[in-house]
């Protein structure tokens, strides 16, 4: 799937949401005839935003104050239709942090979704069409803000090691390939801005892309121990998978409910009212654990949304 088309499939979903054709499905329990699994999505799928809204983003954005350095913002496809806001917040936290930020339009899905299906050719198509949006900026790091993402942009120069014409090209693009939470530490962001929320315990889940392919454990955690008013309290196991697994949870609904299971008794024994990820899918994962396992007071949250919900600059 290309980003024109995630685009026009996410309009379609902000339809049966502000429409009231999800209301009605959802009193004529229609619902019930599909799988238990896609029942249960349907109910913790994000409010989309609508679409002018979406093109309405400037390519360039400013820093705020002193420039620290200068970006590329990998938007994504889900992340720039249903997490748009999340995308929104990472870019806010960018400028904060000192960055100018460069948006390329002809940026294209990452082609995750098409190398974990085996659909490689599709994915090589993705590839090039990255690195040709990106190859030409003069910035220092290309951002991402999923895990997913940034692992499969960084296997790029696997991807198309045996193309002479695209290895180095897809090396020098890896290269750039930075996780926005290890950016705003090398760049100084805690040094610019005060972070505080109401009192609060916090624990992380790890994106399991993000840790050991990005190797960015420690970043979310520095962040998260630096908001005001909160505890962090580690979870046992938070760096075993949520059971998501791209669409794991969807083809194998009984072993990814399983997972989760467990998943949540560890953050249950945390205590944490706030469940943090820096990924669409465990995001998603994490608030089905919720609703199956969890109690009222607790919510789970992105990275990036958290951050800028507690972002008072000085």
């Amino acid at each position: 799937m290309n980003k024109s088309k995630m685009q026009t499939a996410t309009s379609f979903l902000r339809f049966y949401q502000q429409s009231g054709a999800q209301t009605l499905t959802r009193k004529l329990r229609i619902l019930d005839w599909f799988p238990d699994q896609l029942q249960k999505m349907e109910a913790i799928l994000p409010a989309v935003p609508a679409r002018t809204e979406r093109v309405r983003r400037p390519d360039r954005v400013r820093a705020t104050g002193t420039t620290t350095a200068r970006v590329a913002f990998f938007s994504g496809c889900l992340m720039d239709t249903m997490f748009y806001e999340t995308n929104a917040n990472t870019i806010k936290l960018l400028q904060a942090a000192g960055c100018d930020i460069v948006i390329p339009e002809s940026q294209q899905c990452c082609g995750a979704l098409h190398g974990h299906a085996g659909e490689q050719p599709g994915a090589v198509v993705l590839a090039k069409r990255n690195i040709e949006a990106f190859e030409s900026l003069d910035v220092d790091f290309v951002i991402t803000n999923a895990g997913g993402c940034g692992a499969f942009l960084l296997g790029y120069d696997h991807l198309l090691h045996d193309d002479p014409a695209w290895k180095d090209r897809a090396e020098r693009f890896k290269a750039k390939i930075k996780d926005f939470a290890q950016v705003l530490i090398e760049v100084g962001f805690l040094d610019r801005v005060t972070l505080t929320l109401p009192d609060q315990l916090i624990t992380y889940q790890d994106s399991c892309h993000l840790r050991n392919v990005q190797k960015g454990a420690l970043a979310p955690r520095v962040l998260l121990q630096a908001i005001r008013g909160t505890t962090f309290v580690e979870q046992q196991h938070a760096d075993h998978c949520c059971g998501s697994a791209g669409v794991y949870n969807l083809l194998q609904p009984r072993i990814a409910n399983d997972i989760l299971e467990m998943k949540m008794g560890h953050v249950r024994d945390t205590s944490a009212q706030t469940i943090v990820t820096s990924n669409p899918g465990c995001h998603l994962q994490m608030q089905l654990g919720i609703q199956e396992h969890g109690t009222p007071s607790m919510r789970a949250v992105h990275l990036a949304d958290l951050l800028a919900e507690a972002m008072d600059p000085r």
